[in-house]
């Protein structure tokens, strides 16, 4: 218990993302199921008529916290949870926060604007964009670091978010917008956040 103490005080915006959005997930089972769809509206997904125009701009940032099912909700904190921690200790708590809650918000934004322009609505929640912000964020790292961040090497992190991108792009239902937007996000934000001290040599 004590060792899991220490890892959580090292990340703990990543741990707090994983509670909330499992709390969240079973608050709105227990009120009225996550596989309704006029319920996750009431609850906050994202909707873009509701949004532009009743002015309900809160819902880019609650529906990245409502999960349609428990797959959904699993998919996606079992990729936070293998990145999170890591890029968290990498790059420092709030910066790991802002990367995850603007990322995520900024993906979901690019939907929006596509929703709005093709006039083909559709009910969207999910954790996905700020997880690929966390990728974004992660790749840059990774250029940064050489290529290596703990565990995690470049190889690994590029695979990983081309597996994630192909799925999602042969999967219905999903918003890819919102991932390649929180991905290219997260990366941009990493850019302009995160700037790692160069180690000082000097020749005796």
């Amino acid at each position: 218990m004590g060792e899991i103490s220490e890892e959580l005080k090292k990340e703990p915006m990543t741990a707090a993302m994983l509670i909330l959005n499992l709390l969240v997930f079973l608050m709105v089972e227990i009120t009225g199921g996550s596989q309704d769809t006029a319920h996750m509206v009431e609850c906050g997904a994202a909707y873009t008529p509701l949004i532009v125009e009743n002015g309900e701009w809160y819902r880019i940032f609650t529906c990245m916290f409502l999960h349609f099912g428990m797959s959904h909700l699993a998919n996606n904190m079992l990729v936070l949870f293998v990145l999170g921690g890591r890029l968290e200790r990498a790059i420092g708590k709030i910066k790991f926060l802002f990367i995850y809650l603007l990322g995520g918000a900024a993906g979901n934004i690019l939907s929006m604007i596509l929703d709005i322009k093709s006039m083909d609505f559709a009910v969207s929640a999910g954790a996905s964009g700020a997880v690929f912000a966390v990728m974004g964020a992660m790749i840059y790292v990774l250029l940064r670091r050489r290529g290596r961040v703990e565990d995690i090497t470049a190889r690994q992190m590029f695979i990983m978010a081309a597996f994630s991108l192909y799925f999602g792009f042969t999967s219905s239902g999903v918003d890819n917008v919102a991932h390649i937007g929180g991905m290219f996000s997260g990366f941009v934000l990493a850019a302009i956040v995160y700037h790692p001290r160069k180690i000082r040599t000097s020749v005796p």
